[in-house]
C-alpha cells in the first residue's frame, strides 16, 4: 500500500501536482485496492487506512520523522 502511495507521489511529482493531490490520487488507488480485497474485516481496516485525512497523515509523519532525527 505504502508502495502506491510513494508511486502516486511520484507521479505527482513529475507532472507538478502538490503533495495533497499526490496523497490524495495515492488514497484512491489504495481504496481500489481494499475493494479486491475478500476478507471483510480486513477490507474495513485496509478502507480505514486509506481513509486517513491529509493533515493527520502529515501530522504523523512529521512525528515519526522527528523520532528519527
Amino acid at each position: 500500500m505504502r508502495a502506491l502511495l510513494l508511486a502516486a507521489m511520484l507521479s505527482a511529482a513529475a507532472f507538478g501536482c502538490t503533495t495533497q493531490q499526490a496523497y490524495s490520487a495515492g488514497q484512491g488507488w489504495q481504496r481500489n485496492a481494499c475493494d479486491r480485497l475478500p476478507d471483510n474485516g480486513e477490507r474495513q481496516r485496509c478502507i480505514e487506512r486509506a481513509n486517513v485525512r491529509y493533515d493527520t497523515y502529515r501530522q504523523e509523519r512529521d512525528a515519526a520523522q522527528g523520532n528519527l532525527r
